[in-house]
């Protein structure tokens, strides 16, 4: 009877599964944290690109704006007669957008392919800008500048457990906007 209760007693290698448990669920975290910074990290770029894209449309601009230096503020005009008219570049900003971020457009989508070309990175659509021409010889000096508003809809797939989760959708929104130094 004793020989048969003495390797019952013997707990020897009894943390081994223990610390298999332990590494695979470190792993899993590890794993998740690793994929919300990725998709961190591709939002941050669409939002920078977007935002490159808007700037450079911005100082498209610039040779349109009045400089009214009397009256402190700046928009698009140009003088027509005796008069002066509204004035705007709007710019390509998709195209800038796919130059900069190397997308492919399809459908009414601007997507990054991987370079093995067989799955989507991420996908832009539906860019939303709203110009906002500061009013011409207006006393008010408050917000009196020449400026966009632009957004667009991100989705990235989330790779963390295979297509057992849904991919991100988000909205990256921007701002930019010209005010002449002098």
């Amino acid at each position: 009877m004793k020989k048969q209760i003495k390797p019952l007693q013997n707990n020897h290698g009894s943390g081994y599964p223990l610390a298999v448990a332990i590494t695979l669920c470190l792993v899993m975290i590890f794993t998740g944290i690793s994929e919300y910074f990725r998709l961190l990290i591709v939002a941050q770029g669409v939002r920078d690109a977007l935002q490159d894209a808007v700037i450079s449309t911005v100082t498209e601009n610039y040779d349109d704006v009045y400089h009214g230096v009397r009256e402190g503020y700046s928009g698009g005009y140009q003088p027509n007669l005796d008069d002066f008219e509204e004035s705007i570049d709007y710019g390509d900003i998709y195209d800038k957008m796919d130059t900069i971020l190397g997308l492919t457009v399809e459908n009414d989508y601007h997507k990054k392919i991987t370079e093995d070309k067989n799955n989507t990175q991420f996908k832009i659509w539906n860019l939303d800008v709203d110009i906002q021409n500061a009013p011409f010889a207006s006393g008010d000096q408050r917000n009196q500048r020449f400026k966009i508003n632009s957004s667009v809809n991100l989705e990235v797939p989330v790779s963390f457990g295979g297509k057992l989760l849904p991919p991100m959708h988000i909205k990256v929104e921007n701002s930019a906007g010209y005010t002449p130094k002098f």
